[in-house]
Protein backbone atom coordinates (compact mmCIF):
# COMPACT_ATOMS: atom_id res chain seq x y z
CA UNK A 1 0.00 0.00 0.00
CA UNK A 2 1.82 3.38 -0.93
CA UNK A 3 1.23 6.00 1.11
CA UNK A 4 1.04 9.97 -1.13
CA UNK A 5 0.61 12.95 1.03
CA UNK A 6 -3.02 14.43 0.94
CA UNK A 7 -3.79 17.27 -1.89
CA UNK A 8 -2.41 20.77 -1.17
CA UNK A 9 0.37 20.09 1.62
CA UNK A 10 3.64 20.12 1.05
CA UNK A 11 5.67 16.72 1.78
CA UNK A 12 8.83 17.50 3.90
CA UNK A 13 9.88 14.13 5.39
CA UNK A 14 11.47 11.00 3.51
CA UNK A 15 10.49 7.45 3.30
CA UNK A 16 10.72 5.66 6.66
CA UNK A 17 11.73 1.89 7.52
CA UNK A 18 12.69 1.50 3.83
CA UNK A 19 16.52 0.14 4.38
CA UNK A 20 17.96 -2.52 6.47
CA UNK A 21 21.56 -2.99 7.42
CA UNK A 22 22.10 -5.21 4.05
CA UNK A 23 20.81 -2.48 2.16
CA UNK A 24 23.11 0.43 4.05
CA UNK A 25 25.80 -1.45 3.24
CA UNK A 26 24.92 -1.85 -0.23
CA UNK A 27 24.97 2.15 -0.54
CA UNK A 28 28.28 2.34 1.27
CA UNK A 29 30.86 0.05 -0.70
CA UNK A 30 28.87 1.30 -4.06
CA UNK A 31 29.87 4.09 -3.68
CA UNK A 32 33.54 3.45 -3.07
CA UNK A 33 33.36 1.61 -6.28
CA UNK A 34 35.71 -1.74 -5.45
CA UNK A 35 36.51 -2.30 -9.02
CA UNK A 36 37.05 0.98 -10.38
CA UNK A 37 40.05 1.62 -7.72
CA UNK A 38 41.29 -1.63 -8.12
CA UNK A 39 41.22 -0.76 -11.78
CA UNK A 40 42.14 2.69 -11.96
CA UNK A 41 43.69 3.87 -8.73
CA UNK A 42 45.75 0.87 -7.87
CA UNK A 43 47.73 0.58 -10.84
CA UNK A 44 48.19 4.48 -10.74
CA UNK A 45 49.89 4.39 -7.26
CA UNK A 46 52.15 1.21 -8.51
CA UNK A 47 53.71 4.18 -10.65
CA UNK A 48 53.49 7.11 -8.76
CA UNK A 49 55.14 5.32 -6.20
CA UNK A 50 57.64 3.00 -5.48
CA UNK A 51 55.74 1.05 -2.68
CA UNK A 52 54.80 -2.44 -3.72
CA UNK A 53 53.19 -2.92 -0.47
CA UNK A 54 49.21 -1.25 -1.32
CA UNK A 55 48.28 -4.58 0.64
CA UNK A 56 49.53 -3.24 3.89
CA UNK A 57 48.26 0.17 3.51
CA UNK A 58 44.75 -0.58 2.75
CA UNK A 59 44.62 -2.86 5.95
CA UNK A 60 46.52 0.07 7.97
CA UNK A 61 43.56 2.50 6.40
CA UNK A 62 40.84 -0.03 7.64
CA UNK A 63 41.97 0.11 10.89
CA UNK A 64 42.28 3.64 11.68
CA UNK A 65 39.02 3.86 10.32
CA UNK A 66 37.76 1.34 11.93
CA UNK A 67 38.98 3.21 15.27
CA UNK A 68 37.17 6.20 13.84
CA UNK A 69 33.70 4.22 13.71
CA UNK A 70 33.80 3.72 17.31
CA UNK A 71 33.04 7.35 17.56
CA UNK A 72 31.42 7.54 14.55
CA UNK A 73 28.36 4.72 15.24
CA UNK A 74 28.02 6.10 18.52
CA UNK A 75 26.75 9.16 17.37
CA UNK A 76 24.57 7.49 15.18
CA UNK A 77 22.86 5.59 17.78
CA UNK A 78 21.69 9.12 19.19
CA UNK A 79 21.14 11.31 16.61
CA UNK A 80 18.80 10.33 13.46
CA UNK A 81 19.92 12.89 10.54
CA UNK A 82 20.42 12.28 6.61
CA UNK A 83 23.25 14.66 6.81
CA UNK A 84 25.54 12.99 9.20
CA UNK A 85 28.78 15.25 9.18
CA UNK A 86 27.07 18.24 9.41
CA UNK A 87 24.36 17.53 12.33
CA UNK A 88 27.55 15.40 14.17
CA UNK A 89 29.25 18.79 14.18
CA UNK A 90 26.84 21.58 14.61
CA UNK A 91 25.62 19.39 17.66
CA UNK A 92 29.51 18.46 18.74
CA UNK A 93 31.71 21.36 17.98
CA UNK A 94 28.84 24.06 17.75
CA UNK A 95 26.28 25.02 14.74
CA UNK A 96 28.69 27.41 13.58
CA UNK A 97 31.12 24.92 12.51
CA UNK A 98 27.76 22.41 11.27
CA UNK A 99 27.06 24.96 8.93
CA UNK A 100 30.83 25.11 7.80
CA UNK A 101 30.92 21.22 7.71
CA UNK A 102 27.53 21.45 5.21
CA UNK A 103 29.23 24.35 3.20
CA UNK A 104 32.30 22.02 2.06
CA UNK A 105 30.21 18.29 2.32
CA UNK A 106 27.70 19.57 -0.29
CA UNK A 107 30.54 20.45 -2.68
CA UNK A 108 32.65 17.60 -1.73
CA UNK A 109 30.34 15.04 -2.38
CA UNK A 110 28.91 17.23 -5.12
CA UNK A 111 32.17 16.92 -7.24
CA UNK A 112 32.59 13.36 -6.39
CA UNK A 113 29.05 12.53 -7.85
CA UNK A 114 29.90 14.63 -10.85
CA UNK A 115 33.32 13.76 -11.48
CA UNK A 116 32.31 9.76 -11.97
CA UNK A 117 31.05 10.71 -15.26
CA UNK A 118 34.08 12.10 -16.93
CA UNK A 119 35.00 7.94 -16.48
CA UNK A 120 31.43 6.89 -17.35
CA UNK A 121 31.33 8.82 -20.55
CA UNK A 122 34.73 6.98 -22.34
CA UNK A 123 33.92 4.11 -20.45
CA UNK A 124 30.73 3.82 -22.08
CA UNK A 125 32.40 4.79 -25.58
CA UNK A 126 34.67 2.23 -25.38
CA UNK A 127 32.59 -0.48 -25.13
CA UNK A 128 30.26 0.33 -28.31
CA UNK A 129 31.10 -1.19 -31.73
CA UNK A 130 34.51 0.38 -33.63
CA UNK A 131 32.16 2.35 -36.34
CA UNK A 132 30.33 3.78 -34.13
CA UNK A 133 32.71 4.57 -30.99
CA UNK A 134 34.62 6.40 -33.07
CA UNK A 135 31.96 8.80 -33.85
CA UNK A 136 30.33 9.06 -30.68
CA UNK A 137 31.79 11.81 -27.77
CA UNK A 138 31.57 10.80 -24.05
CA UNK A 139 29.28 13.69 -23.33
CA UNK A 140 26.80 11.86 -25.16
CA UNK A 141 26.80 8.76 -23.05
CA UNK A 142 27.58 10.35 -20.14
CA UNK A 143 24.82 12.52 -20.42
CA UNK A 144 22.68 9.04 -20.88
CA UNK A 145 23.63 7.38 -17.86
CA UNK A 146 22.82 11.03 -16.30
CA UNK A 147 19.50 10.53 -17.13
CA UNK A 148 18.99 7.05 -15.92
CA UNK A 149 20.62 8.59 -12.77
CA UNK A 150 18.09 11.05 -12.37
CA UNK A 151 15.44 8.67 -12.89
CA UNK A 152 16.76 6.67 -10.17
CA UNK A 153 17.21 9.58 -7.77
CA UNK A 154 13.43 10.24 -8.10
CA UNK A 155 12.44 6.21 -7.18
CA UNK A 156 12.17 4.80 -3.58
CA UNK A 157 15.21 4.60 -1.62
CA UNK A 158 14.86 0.40 -1.29
CA UNK A 159 14.07 0.53 -5.24
CA UNK A 160 17.32 2.12 -5.66
CA UNK A 161 18.98 -0.22 -2.90
CA UNK A 162 18.04 -2.87 -5.29
CA UNK A 163 19.73 -1.70 -8.23
CA UNK A 164 22.83 -0.99 -6.20
CA UNK A 165 22.89 -4.45 -4.35
CA UNK A 166 22.87 -6.22 -8.24
CA UNK A 167 25.53 -4.43 -10.02
CA UNK A 168 27.73 -4.79 -6.32
CA UNK A 169 27.31 -8.39 -6.12
CA UNK A 170 28.35 -8.62 -9.88
CA UNK A 171 31.33 -7.05 -9.47
CA UNK A 172 32.56 -8.72 -6.25
CA UNK A 173 32.21 -12.18 -7.96
CA UNK A 174 34.44 -10.71 -10.52
CA UNK A 175 36.73 -9.67 -8.23
CA UNK A 176 36.92 -12.63 -6.16
CA UNK A 177 37.26 -15.23 -9.58
CA UNK A 178 40.42 -12.88 -10.67
CA UNK A 179 41.59 -13.18 -7.18
CA UNK A 180 41.29 -17.17 -7.29
CA UNK A 181 43.29 -17.39 -11.10
CA UNK A 182 46.29 -15.02 -9.51
CA UNK A 183 46.57 -17.24 -6.46
CA UNK A 184 46.66 -20.21 -8.47
CA UNK A 185 49.06 -19.00 -10.46
CA UNK A 186 51.69 -17.48 -8.67
CA UNK A 187 54.66 -15.69 -10.27
CA UNK A 188 57.34 -18.10 -9.23
CA UNK A 189 55.58 -20.74 -8.66
CA UNK A 190 54.86 -19.49 -4.90
CA UNK A 191 52.63 -17.41 -3.07
CA UNK A 192 54.50 -15.06 -1.06
CA UNK A 193 53.69 -12.62 1.50
CA UNK A 194 56.02 -9.71 0.43
CA UNK A 195 53.66 -6.75 -0.19
CA UNK A 196 52.22 -7.02 3.41
CA UNK A 197 55.61 -6.86 5.01
CA UNK A 198 56.27 -3.50 6.38
CA UNK A 199 59.12 -3.21 4.31
CA UNK A 200 57.24 -2.85 1.19
CA UNK A 201 55.85 0.33 1.99
CA UNK A 202 59.45 1.71 0.97
CA UNK A 203 61.05 4.88 2.79
CA UNK A 204 58.71 7.73 4.64
CA UNK A 205 57.94 9.54 1.62
CA UNK A 206 57.01 6.55 -0.44
CA UNK A 207 54.81 5.48 2.35
CA UNK A 208 52.98 8.86 2.48
CA UNK A 209 52.19 9.09 -0.85
CA UNK A 210 51.16 5.58 -0.83
CA UNK A 211 48.51 6.20 2.52
CA UNK A 212 47.23 9.53 0.04
CA UNK A 213 46.36 7.86 -2.68
CA UNK A 214 44.76 4.88 -0.97
CA UNK A 215 42.46 6.86 1.96
CA UNK A 216 40.52 7.89 -1.19
CA UNK A 217 39.43 4.21 -2.08
CA UNK A 218 37.19 4.33 1.32
CA UNK A 219 35.63 7.26 0.55
CA UNK A 220 31.88 5.95 0.88
CA UNK A 221 31.83 4.01 3.93
CA UNK A 222 30.20 6.68 6.13
CA UNK A 223 27.39 6.80 3.69
CA UNK A 224 24.75 4.59 5.70
CA UNK A 225 24.30 7.41 8.49
CA UNK A 226 23.29 9.64 5.61
CA UNK A 227 20.27 7.31 5.27
CA UNK A 228 19.49 7.23 9.37
CA UNK A 229 16.02 8.78 8.44
CA UNK A 230 15.02 6.28 5.73
CA UNK A 231 16.69 2.57 7.82
CA UNK A 232 14.83 0.12 10.04
CA UNK A 233 15.81 0.11 13.49
CA UNK A 234 18.41 3.03 12.91
CA UNK A 235 20.32 2.27 16.21
CA UNK A 236 21.14 -0.75 15.22
CA UNK A 237 21.03 -1.38 11.37
CA UNK A 238 23.45 1.99 10.73
CA UNK A 239 26.66 0.88 12.62
CA UNK A 240 26.21 -2.44 11.63
CA UNK A 241 26.12 -1.51 7.83
CA UNK A 242 28.81 1.05 8.44
CA UNK A 243 31.44 -1.83 9.91
CA UNK A 244 30.29 -4.56 7.80
CA UNK A 245 30.94 -2.11 5.01
CA UNK A 246 34.26 -1.11 6.12
CA UNK A 247 35.32 -4.71 6.86
CA UNK A 248 34.36 -5.61 3.08
CA UNK A 249 36.20 -2.59 1.42
CA UNK A 250 39.75 -3.42 3.64
CA UNK A 251 39.33 -7.46 2.77
CA UNK A 252 38.53 -6.66 -0.78
CA UNK A 253 41.05 -3.82 -1.69
CA UNK A 254 43.78 -5.63 0.38
CA UNK A 255 43.18 -9.29 -0.57
CA UNK A 256 42.47 -8.84 -4.50
CA UNK A 257 46.04 -6.32 -4.67
CA UNK A 258 47.83 -8.83 -2.83
CA UNK A 259 46.77 -11.58 -4.93
CA UNK A 260 47.32 -9.17 -8.15
CA UNK A 261 50.69 -8.97 -6.66
CA UNK A 262 51.21 -12.86 -5.92
CA UNK A 263 50.74 -13.71 -10.32
CA UNK A 264 52.64 -10.27 -11.11
CA UNK A 265 55.69 -10.79 -8.65
CA UNK A 266 56.35 -7.49 -6.66
CA UNK A 267 59.33 -6.22 -8.75
CA UNK A 268 57.33 -5.97 -12.12
CA UNK A 269 54.21 -4.14 -10.48
CA UNK A 270 54.98 -0.70 -12.07
CA UNK A 271 56.11 -2.20 -15.27
CA UNK A 272 52.86 -4.08 -15.54
CA UNK A 273 50.77 -1.32 -14.09
CA UNK A 274 52.36 0.93 -17.11
CA UNK A 275 51.17 -1.84 -19.72
CA UNK A 276 47.83 -2.03 -18.42
CA UNK A 277 46.92 1.18 -16.65
CA UNK A 278 42.76 0.78 -17.40
CA UNK A 279 43.25 -3.34 -17.11
CA UNK A 280 44.63 -4.46 -15.20
CA UNK A 281 43.24 -7.18 -13.07
CA UNK A 282 41.51 -8.37 -15.80
CA UNK A 283 44.83 -8.66 -17.95
CA UNK A 284 46.75 -10.39 -15.62
CA UNK A 285 43.99 -12.93 -14.82
CA UNK A 286 43.06 -13.37 -18.60
CA UNK A 287 46.41 -14.84 -19.40
CA UNK A 288 45.45 -18.28 -17.55
CA UNK A 289 41.61 -18.09 -17.67
CA UNK A 290 39.00 -16.77 -19.66
CA UNK A 291 40.89 -14.49 -22.12
CA UNK A 292 39.36 -11.62 -23.91
CA UNK A 293 35.71 -12.87 -22.91
CA UNK A 294 36.99 -11.94 -19.12
CA UNK A 295 38.41 -8.75 -20.34
CA UNK A 296 35.21 -7.80 -22.06
CA UNK A 297 33.22 -8.89 -18.66
CA UNK A 298 35.30 -6.73 -17.06
CA UNK A 299 34.89 -3.70 -19.29
CA UNK A 300 30.90 -4.09 -19.02
CA UNK A 301 31.10 -4.53 -15.16
CA UNK A 302 33.41 -1.76 -14.65
CA UNK A 303 30.93 1.02 -16.12
CA UNK A 304 28.31 -0.57 -14.27
CA UNK A 305 30.53 -0.04 -10.74
CA UNK A 306 30.63 3.73 -12.05
CA UNK A 307 27.50 4.21 -12.70
CA UNK A 308 26.20 2.39 -9.27
CA UNK A 309 28.44 4.84 -7.78
CA UNK A 310 27.30 7.52 -9.75
CA UNK A 311 23.49 6.23 -8.12
CA UNK A 312 24.88 6.55 -4.55
CA UNK A 313 26.85 9.41 -4.35
CA UNK A 314 23.23 10.95 -6.25
CA UNK A 315 21.46 9.82 -3.25
CA UNK A 316 24.06 11.18 -0.97
CA UNK A 317 24.32 14.57 -1.79
CA UNK A 318 20.43 14.88 -2.57
CA UNK A 319 19.91 14.10 1.16
CA UNK A 320 22.26 17.17 2.33
CA UNK A 321 20.71 19.32 0.26
CA UNK A 322 17.21 17.89 1.53
CA UNK A 323 18.65 18.09 5.14
CA UNK A 324 19.84 21.63 4.73
CA UNK A 325 16.39 22.61 2.87
CA UNK A 326 14.37 21.23 5.81
CA UNK A 327 15.72 23.13 8.61
CA UNK A 328 15.74 26.45 6.03
CA UNK A 329 20.08 27.13 5.82
CA UNK A 330 19.16 26.80 1.73
CA UNK A 331 16.08 27.28 0.09
CA UNK A 332 13.10 25.86 1.87
CA UNK A 333 12.11 24.35 -1.98
CA UNK A 334 14.73 21.83 -1.72
CA UNK A 335 13.95 20.29 1.45
CA UNK A 336 10.56 19.10 -0.13
CA UNK A 337 10.01 15.11 -1.22
CA UNK A 338 8.15 13.54 -3.89
CA UNK A 339 4.34 12.37 -2.77
CA UNK A 340 4.40 9.02 -3.97
CA UNK A 341 8.18 8.57 -3.29
CA UNK A 342 8.99 10.33 -0.64
CA UNK A 343 12.71 11.03 -2.32
CA UNK A 344 14.05 14.48 -2.15
CA UNK A 345 12.54 15.49 -5.97
CA UNK A 346 13.91 19.09 -6.10
CA UNK A 347 17.15 18.44 -4.51
CA UNK A 348 17.90 15.09 -7.03
CA UNK A 349 15.91 18.06 -10.02
CA UNK A 350 18.63 20.42 -8.68
CA UNK A 351 21.95 18.25 -9.02
CA UNK A 352 21.11 16.42 -12.17
CA UNK A 353 21.00 19.95 -13.66
CA UNK A 354 24.07 21.06 -12.67
CA UNK A 355 25.87 17.73 -13.48
CA UNK A 356 24.49 17.80 -16.75
CA UNK A 357 25.84 21.87 -17.06
CA UNK A 358 29.01 20.77 -15.78
CA UNK A 359 29.23 17.69 -18.37
CA UNK A 360 28.52 20.34 -21.01
CA UNK A 361 30.76 22.62 -19.82
CA UNK A 362 33.70 20.20 -20.22
CA UNK A 363 32.71 19.37 -23.55
CA UNK A 364 32.83 22.53 -24.83
CA UNK A 365 36.00 23.40 -23.57
CA UNK A 366 37.55 19.77 -25.05
CA UNK A 367 38.87 19.25 -21.52
CA UNK A 368 40.12 15.40 -20.93
CA UNK A 369 37.35 13.86 -19.22
CA UNK A 370 39.42 11.37 -17.17
CA UNK A 371 42.06 13.57 -16.24
CA UNK A 372 40.62 16.55 -15.34
CA UNK A 373 37.00 15.82 -14.80
CA UNK A 374 37.25 12.37 -13.33
CA UNK A 375 40.47 12.32 -11.64
CA UNK A 376 40.84 15.61 -10.37
CA UNK A 377 37.46 16.60 -9.13
CA UNK A 378 37.58 12.63 -7.81
CA UNK A 379 40.85 13.58 -5.99
CA UNK A 380 39.52 16.85 -4.29
CA UNK A 381 36.38 15.51 -3.75
CA UNK A 382 37.98 12.90 -1.67
CA UNK A 383 40.03 15.35 0.02
CA UNK A 384 36.99 16.97 0.99
CA UNK A 385 35.07 14.32 2.53
CA UNK A 386 38.65 13.32 4.82
CA UNK A 387 38.58 16.59 5.90
CA UNK A 388 34.63 16.01 7.19
CA UNK A 389 35.93 13.09 8.69
CA UNK A 390 38.40 14.73 10.87
CA UNK A 391 36.33 17.16 12.14
CA UNK A 392 33.46 14.64 12.75
CA UNK A 393 36.29 12.90 15.44
CA UNK A 394 36.82 16.24 16.46
CA UNK A 395 33.08 16.79 17.07
CA UNK A 396 32.48 13.71 19.17
CA UNK A 397 34.00 14.08 22.40
CA UNK A 398 33.12 17.51 22.68
CA UNK A 399 29.39 16.13 21.71
CA UNK A 400 29.61 13.29 24.86
CA UNK A 401 31.09 16.04 27.53
CA UNK A 402 28.15 18.05 27.17
CA UNK A 403 26.05 15.33 27.37
CA UNK A 404 28.03 13.68 30.22
CA UNK A 405 25.69 14.13 32.57
CA UNK A 406 22.63 13.68 30.85
CA UNK A 407 20.40 10.90 32.25
CA UNK A 408 19.09 7.58 29.93
CA UNK A 409 16.21 7.94 29.44
CA UNK A 410 15.32 7.09 25.47
CA UNK A 411 15.12 3.13 24.90
CA UNK A 412 17.68 1.73 23.18
CA UNK A 413 20.13 5.05 23.95
CA UNK A 414 22.75 3.11 25.76
CA UNK A 415 25.52 4.38 27.56
CA UNK A 416 29.31 4.47 25.80
CA UNK A 417 32.32 4.24 27.41
CA UNK A 418 35.39 6.50 27.63
CA UNK A 419 36.90 4.26 24.60
CA UNK A 420 34.21 5.33 22.60
CA UNK A 421 33.48 8.56 23.19
CA UNK A 422 37.25 10.23 23.77
CA UNK A 423 39.98 7.95 23.35
CA UNK A 424 38.70 6.44 19.94
CA UNK A 425 38.14 9.64 17.96
CA UNK A 426 40.61 11.52 19.41
CA UNK A 427 43.12 8.91 18.16
CA UNK A 428 41.47 8.89 14.71
CA UNK A 429 41.76 12.72 14.84
CA UNK A 430 45.56 12.47 15.20
CA UNK A 431 45.98 9.77 12.71
CA UNK A 432 43.60 10.83 9.89
CA UNK A 433 44.63 14.09 10.26
CA UNK A 434 48.23 13.64 9.70
CA UNK A 435 46.76 12.07 6.35
CA UNK A 436 45.13 14.91 5.41
CA UNK A 437 48.65 16.71 5.90
CA UNK A 438 49.58 14.16 4.02
CA UNK A 439 47.81 15.05 0.86
CA UNK A 440 47.87 18.90 0.98
CA UNK A 441 51.89 18.21 1.10
CA UNK A 442 51.79 15.84 -2.07
CA UNK A 443 48.27 17.66 -3.76
CA UNK A 444 50.69 18.42 -6.93
CA UNK A 445 51.73 15.06 -6.88
CA UNK A 446 48.25 13.41 -6.40
CA UNK A 447 46.83 15.54 -9.69
CA UNK A 448 50.38 14.99 -11.80
CA UNK A 449 50.46 18.66 -11.62
CA UNK A 450 53.98 21.44 -11.59
CA UNK A 451 54.45 21.88 -8.16
CA UNK A 452 53.92 25.53 -8.72
CA UNK A 453 50.92 25.10 -10.19
CA UNK A 454 47.16 26.79 -8.90
CA UNK A 455 45.64 23.41 -8.82
CA UNK A 456 48.13 22.33 -5.93
CA UNK A 457 46.67 24.66 -4.10
CA UNK A 458 43.11 24.98 -5.48
CA UNK A 459 41.19 22.59 -2.95
CA UNK A 460 42.92 23.23 -0.20
CA UNK A 461 42.06 26.56 -0.05
CA UNK A 462 38.85 26.43 -1.82
CA UNK A 463 37.57 24.46 0.97
CA UNK A 464 39.18 26.69 3.21
CA UNK A 465 36.82 29.66 1.81
CA UNK A 466 34.05 27.34 1.97
CA UNK A 467 34.42 26.94 5.62
CA UNK A 468 34.84 30.67 6.13
CA UNK A 469 32.04 31.41 3.79
CA UNK A 470 29.60 28.53 6.30
CA UNK A 471 31.10 30.29 9.43
CA UNK A 472 29.88 33.78 8.52
CA UNK A 473 26.25 32.38 7.72
CA UNK A 474 25.48 30.95 10.55
CA UNK A 475 26.66 34.36 11.79
CA UNK A 476 24.33 36.24 9.83
CA UNK A 477 21.83 33.58 10.60
CA UNK A 478 22.06 33.75 14.20
CA UNK A 479 21.69 37.31 13.71
CA UNK A 480 18.50 37.74 11.38
CA UNK A 481 16.99 34.38 11.78
CA UNK A 482 17.41 33.07 15.40
CA UNK A 483 14.10 30.38 14.13
CA UNK A 484 16.50 28.84 11.62
CA UNK A 485 19.61 29.05 13.61
CA UNK A 486 18.08 26.96 16.70
CA UNK A 487 17.52 24.22 14.01
CA UNK A 488 20.73 23.84 12.45
CA UNK A 489 21.91 20.32 12.73
CA UNK A 490 18.91 19.47 14.42
CA UNK A 491 16.93 17.66 11.83
CA UNK A 492 13.78 19.80 12.04
CA UNK A 493 11.70 22.56 10.83
CA UNK A 494 12.64 25.84 12.88
CA UNK A 495 9.11 26.35 13.68
CA UNK A 496 9.53 22.69 15.49
CA UNK A 497 12.67 23.33 17.18
CA UNK A 498 11.73 26.65 18.79
CA UNK A 499 8.39 24.61 19.80
CA UNK A 500 10.66 21.29 21.18
CA UNK A 501 8.94 19.39 19.03
CA UNK A 502 9.99 17.33 15.63
CA UNK A 503 6.67 17.55 12.83
CA UNK A 504 8.68 14.86 10.31
CA UNK A 505 7.53 11.56 10.94
CA UNK A 506 11.48 10.01 10.75
CA UNK A 507 12.67 12.37 13.48
CA UNK A 508 14.73 10.85 16.52
CA UNK A 509 13.46 12.11 19.82
CA UNK A 510 14.97 11.48 22.60
CA UNK A 511 17.70 12.39 25.12
CA UNK A 512 21.56 11.00 24.59
CA UNK A 513 22.85 8.33 26.87
CA UNK A 514 25.77 9.70 29.53
CA UNK A 515 29.18 8.41 29.55
CA UNK A 516 30.64 5.97 31.64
Amino acid sequence: MSVTAPPGRVQTALASNKLGALDLMFFAVAAAAPLTILVGLVPTAWQVTSATGLPLAFVILGVILAVFSVGYVAMAKRIRHTGAFYSYIAQGAGKPFGVAAAFIAVPAYGILAIALFGAIGPTAVALLPEPVSDKVPWWVMAVLVLIFVAVMGMLRVDVNGKVLAIALLAEVVLVVVCDVIDLVHPAGGRVGLETLRPASLGGWESTAVAFAICVSSFIGFENPTNLSEESKDSQRTVGRAITRGLAVMTLLYAGSVWALGVAIGPEQLRQAAAEHPTDLPFAVAARYAGGQVLVDIGQWLLLTSLVAAAVSYHNNVTRYLFALGRERVLPAALGRTAPRTFAPRNASLLLSAVTFAVIMTYALAGADPMVQLFYWLGTGGGFGILLLIVGTSLSVPCYFWQHRHTPRTTPGSGRISVWQAYIAPLAAAVMLGWIAWLIVEHFAGLLNVAPDSAMRWAFPAGYGLLAVAGGVWAFILYLHRPAVYAAVGLGTTPAAALAGTAPHPTAYSGTPGGVR
